[in-house]
């Protein structure tokens, strides 16, 4: 028994010399995930995916410049600033100041190549790492990638032109960029938009709501591709999202609002009424947003919409901060007299009292002398104080009055527009009478004047968009790529003939209707000096 005992004893020790010189038993083994293995899974890929449009939305909602908004919108043919402007806004009212250090031009540079860069990782990821997806999961991450890379391209082939061709991604310093011809910028574009669009899904098979579909990517080629001075095949990718009889134009009341005072226009801009699934059938991307009180990382940052748009009413005596009055805004901006006085028809229900708010009433209970009487409208006080101003960008929380937060839904494309850009298409191959029937569709439902064959041309179809979209598309951008796609400088030819105001506090400066010069925006100095072992040609003007 003692032997036996001895010898248990010894395999013990011999054991215990074994585990001793190993530690392997240290090694951890995981057998459950709540987070996403990078790169690699599913769940590793939508969350890359989801940060894309976590960049999507800090294009839209730069919270750190309150004039962002205004940049894209003032010195145009629509809006001037207001002496309540932040500041960001001034080089592009007066040109003259508008130099390569501008620092606006340097963060759309740097917004788009962080999205490609971030798109590119997906990319070169999904196409050679993801042993953890299906084929045809593969083609759906890397469509929805490449989708975000072409739109990155676009923004910087509108404002900049040909642009270095980054497809890779990069993690180390790299300081010999060149800028690539247009037509290979271009070439990139249309290849992903092509790809995106065979694998991305349907609308109605979305991952969720507010990701990108196939139609988004007709969308942007058709854009695309009329900036290249391809309108066949503009006209053939609107086309193919009016005929897949997946959206129609809204044509009648809906929505949370539509037994109170409104109109069929408005209600697409109600909270409550932006997405698919609450009634929006005209839709094609609607980038969500929720209120960050409520909902932890609710939007990315302190979106400027509605403090751009709306205006400082609370800066009246007698006027409370409201719902019906869009919440606080601060009037950045001002649409100016061509816009609120003379563009708009008799009867078009977009210049309705529910989509521009014109007119005020004393509603603060504190001023009951005052209470309910009409607020003079007159003096400079109608600049920004009680200027008229768009309702699309209304919001208001009653647990936040001051504002904080601009939590509406941003609606990025919808069919509306794909009519606009099917009959720029068709003007442009000289089928004005098709352009005026795309046209008319658009005016029929806004109950205005239809529009005959022989009055279509390209100021038509622009003084057009100005009515649907205004507010929603980046005006500039819609008019340097107007100006590439028929030769001229559209941008300072609308501007100096229409935004002429005599009441204007900031008037156009600088800006040149025969010249080539500030065409497109400044290649950032920051990027030229640090790109020491090449050239980065800068645009002219700069």
């Amino acid at each position: 028994m003692k032997n036996i005992f001895i010898a248990i004893f010894c395999l013990f020790l011999a054991g215990q010399t074994f585990i001793s010189c190993s530690n392997s038993f240290l090694d951890e083994k995981n057998f459950s995930n709540y987070a996403p293995v990078a790169l690699n899974d599913s769940l590793g890929y939508q969350a890359s995916l989801v940060g894309l449009y976590y960049e999507m939305n800090l294009w839209y909602n730069a919270g750190s410049g309150q004039g962002w908004p205004s940049v894209w919108n003032v010195g145009t043919d629509i809006a001037y600033a207001t002496p309540n402007q932040q500041g960001t806004e001034i080089p592009y009212y007066n040109y003259t100041l508008l130099t390569s250090t501008d620092g606006a031009s340097s963060y759309a540079w740097n917004w788009a190549y962080t999205v490609i860069n971030n798109a590119n990782v997906i990319i070169t990821s999904v196409e050679s790492n993801a042993t953890g997806l299906s084929q045809s999961g593969k083609n759906a991450v890397d469509a929805e990638a490449r989708f975000f890379r072409a739109y990155a391209y676009n923004q910087l082939a509108t404002l900049y032109g040909g642009v270095p061709l980054v497809t890779t991604s990069i993690a180390a310093p790299k300081t010999d960029f060149v800028r690539a011809p247009l037509d290979s910028v271009n070439a990139l574009i249309e290849k992903d938009l092509i790809y995106a669009m065979i694998y991305l899904p349907n609308v109605k098979n979305v991952v969720s709501q507010g990701r990108v579909c196939q139609a988004a990517a007709q969308q942007l080629l058709a854009t695309a591709y009329l900036r290249m001075k391809r309108p066949i095949d503009a006209e053939a990718q609107c086309l193919k999202i009016i005929n897949s009889n997946n959206y129609s134009l809204i044509t009648s009341r809906y929505g949370v609002k539509s037994s109170s005072p409104g109109d069929l226009y408005s209600d697409m801009f109600y909270y409550g009424n932006q997405r698919r699934s609450q009634g929006n059938t005209e839709g094609i991307w609607v980038l969500q947003q929720e209120n960050p009180s409520t909902v932890n990382g609710g939007t990315s940052s302190n979106g400027q919409l509605r403090r751009v748009w709306g205006a400082a009413y609370y800066q009246i005596t007698g006027l409370a901060i409201c719902d019906s009055l869009g919440g606080r805004s601060i009037g950045r901006l001002r649409l100016n007299n061509w816009m609120l006085y003379k563009l708009y028809p008799t009867g078009d229900i977009r210049n309705s009292k529910y989509n521009i708010h014109r007119r005020f009433t004393y509603n603060d209970p504190a001023y009951p002398a005052l209470l309910g009487k009409p607020v003079p409208y007159s003096g400079a006080d109608t600049i920004f104080k009680i200027c008229p101003y768009i309702t699309k960008w209304g919001i208001f929380d009653p647990n936040d009055a001051f504002g904080t937060y601009m939590f509406k839904d941003i609606p990025i494309m919808r069919l509306a527009e794909t009519y606009l850009l099917l009959a720029e298409a068709q003007y442009l191959q000289g089928k004005t009478t098709e352009a005026a029937a795309s046209i008319n569709v658009l005016r029929t439902r806004a109950n205005a004047p239809l529009v005959a064959s022989s009055q279509v041309n390209i100021d038509l179809i622009l003084d057009e968009r100005a009515r649907e979209l205004v507010g929603e598309e980046n005006r500039r951008m819609t008019l340097m790529r107007v100006g590439q796609e028929t030769g001229t400088n559209m941008l300072a030819k609308r501007a100096l003939r229409l935004n002429n105001d005599t009441n204007c506090p900031h008037p156009i400066a600088g800006l040149d209707s025969t010249s080539t010069n500030k065409v497109l925006l400044p290649i950032p100095q920051t990027e030229i000096d640090l790109n020491k072992d090449a050239t980065l040609i800068q645009n002219a003007g700069y």
